[in-house]
């Protein structure tokens, strides 16, 4: 150990399990304990149809006996592209009970990603959402003589499928013919090594690389979040109603369902973002999953809302915000709160946060954040409003929660401590490192990529970071991401865009200042937050080009990159910025479906920009 290493933290894990033991078996054992008691709930117009233990363990047999009947043999890949929905739940466990490994495409991939994850998996059969969406693979189907369309393409599909037209009754009619002895075997030939998901990560540079998931990853993963006490609204509660919010190609999303259906609780999906406050009252979740952008929307619609109001409306918000994160923060110290701030706490919680707590169903206990880093405040916010948001930590090469924070055990500020069964540690480059049975095997069909990133068994994450004497764990910045300037000044963006995104007038903010003499700032504005600011603004009719050029738009934005500039070093602050007029967008390359910026496309697509920032 060198001496800029760390120590190592490790969280024995609270479980064992047994070499038939995986998320299918360990489903279709609760399915058969219980198959009376109701597992998903599936959106049908305007109701939600429940699925009990019994019908659901009946479906997944049936629709494995298409897949098998579609010539997919044990280890083959099947492409799954589609939004959360029942049906993607559905076919995930169906492809394991195949005896298949699941290849999970975010419905957002451009057409080079789906060729490029189509050939490099060798998939043979693909399942999408959307008729739209399965058009894309027309081209890299085999015809008869066993050639794809593409001219060279190494494709191996021989089939393509999309639940608009029925993809879910093709199979189970497709399979009527299939025994069942034969899915029997399948399911009892599954390893711990095989296997289970071939995880395309999204990737803020180059090609996307698929991360090796065995079943042993999975089963660990979800049984580690079972064990911890963030999973205790969801271990063996069958009235527990959590929603998933997220693609159920994230592999947070996933872990987190998995968990949930093999702790018996009441699942359900939904991914149209317009009517999800609808959809949140109606199934009424008592655990919520999301990206910070999801929990910052909520904030900002229950703000946009009052302000519509009245300013004195606004007002009261903005003060009730101020004093539930004073409450929060007080949690946190011991330090006991005023009479004053007690009543006023209690006063708002009838005013403004019982509101918010309605907006989400009501009954809400938890909410788990992950994919990005959330600003303290909105963590502070929520907890002090009633629903504290627990941070974890993870990547798709540790089947997502690796850290958490949970209930008894948080600090505001970190990712958590150890997940059960994890290991970490911080190298002597500063980069957090983790080790454990949900770690991945390697990167498939990619054996320089696998060395780079398993050394001596650890998982070297390329992110930068600092644990402290508890185990706690917190992010300082991305490796590939750190800035250099001119004056050799190393500069971490991501704690200041952080900052700049927590601003509900933000939507992006990308730092630049590589081997530049200062740094400077790309930022682009939230549409829904312009309109209300254009509306207290006096400028309705001006459009965002216009706007960019104007003082009172430009002052806005000053003042947040003076908060962001308290945080660092003179060196290191933001010298000038520029307004873009318009958002980046997943269609033009510029960030990943979980809405991580990629640097490289941003710096390439908006070279004007920058460099006049150093003229």
């Amino acid at each position: 150990m060198t001496a800029q290493e760390s120590k190592v933290f490790t969280k024995p894990a609270e479980f064992t399990l047994a070499p038939g033991d995986n998320c299918l078996t360990m489903m279709l054992e609760k399915c058969e304990k219980h198959p009376d008691q109701t597992f998903f709930s599936r959106p049908e117009g305007r109701d939600w149809v429940q699925v009990t233990g019994e019908d659901f363990a009946k479906q997944v047999r049936a629709v494995a006996k298409g897949i098998v009947a579609n010539g997919v043999e044990q280890g083959d890949r099947v492409i799954l592209m589609a939004d959360s929905s029942y049906e993607w739940a559905l076919l995930d466990y169906a492809i394991w009970a195949a005896g298949a490994a699941s290849v999970p495409v975010y419905p957002s991939s451009s057409e080079h990603q789906v060729q490029w994850i189509a050939e490099d998996s060798g998939a043979k059969l693909v399942i999408t959402d959307s008729e739209r969406n399965r058009h894309l693979y027309d081209y890299l189907i085999l015809r008869e003589d066993g050639t794809p369309r593409l001219e060279g393409s190494p494709s191996q599909l021989t089939r393509s499928l999309s639940f608009a037209t029925g993809a879910i009754g093709a199979l189970t009619t497709d399979g009527r013919e299939v025994e069942d002895s034969v899915i029997d075997e399948r399911i009892a030939n599954i390893k711990h090594d095989d296997l289970a998901s071939l995880v395309y990560t999204s990737g803020t540079t180059g090609r996307p690389k698929g991360c090796i998931l065995t079943h042993l990853v999975w089963a660990s993963q979800a049984n580690a979040l079972l064990a911890n006490k963030i999973g205790y609204l969801i271990n063996d509660k069958d009235a527990t109603h959590y929603m998933t919010i997220l693609p159920l190609a994230h592999v947070l999303a996933r872990s987190v369902a998995l968990a949930s259906a093999i702790g018996g609780a009441h699942q359900a999906h939904w991914s149209d973002m317009r009517t999800l406050t609808l959809a949140l009252q109606r199934f009424e979740p008592e655990m919520l999953l999301g990206v910070p952008r999801v929990f910052e929307k909520v904030r900002d619609g229950a703000y946009n809302k009052a302000a519509e109001g009245s300013a004195f409306k606004a007002k009261t918000f903005l003060e009730a915000e101020k004093v539930a994160i004073e409450h929060s923060k007080a949690m946190d110290s011991g330090a006991r709160l005023s009479l004053r701030s007690r009543v006023r706490h209690k006063i708002f919680d009838r005013l403004v946060y019982k509101q918010l707590r309605e907006a989400v169903g009501g009954k809400a206990q938890l909410a788990i954040s992950g994919g990005s880093a959330i600003s303290t405040d909105l963590l502070h916010f929520f907890r002090g409003m009633g629903i504290p948001i627990y941070e974890g930590y993870g990547l798709t090469e540790t089947a997502a929660a690796a850290c958490v924070n949970y209930p008894g055990g948080t600090k505001i500020g970190t990712v958590g401590k150890p997940n059960n069964g994890y290991s970490v540690k911080i190298n002597e480059d500063g980069e957090i490192c983790f080790k454990g049975d949900g770690v991945f095997k390697g990167y498939w069909n990619n054996e320089e990529a696998t060395n780079e990133a398993l050394v001596d068994g650890w998982f070297v994450t390329g992110d930068l970071g600092e644990i402290d004497d508890e185990g706690y764990v917190k992010i300082t910045g991305r490796k590939k991401d750190l800035i250099v300037t001119a004056g050799g000044k190393n500069v971490s963006p991501g704690p200041m865009e952080d900052i700049m995104r927590s601003d509900p007038l933000i939507s992006q903010a990308v730092v630049v200042g590589d081997g530049r003499p200062f740094v400077s700032l790309l930022v682009t504005i939230d549409e829904d937050e312009l309109r209300r600011w254009q509306a207290d603004n006096g400028l309705e009719s001006r459009p965002l080009k216009e706007l960019v050029k104007t003082t009172e738009l430009r002052a806005a934005v000053q003042n947040v990159v003076n908060e962001a500039n308290k945080t660092v070093s003179h060196a290191e602050q933001i010298k000038k910025f520029r307004i873009l007029t318009r958002d980046l967008s997943e269609e033009e390359g510029e960030i990943t479906p979980t809405l991580k910026v990629k640097r490289n496309v941003v710096m390439e697509n908006f070279e004007k920009q920058i460099e006049r920032m150093y003229r």
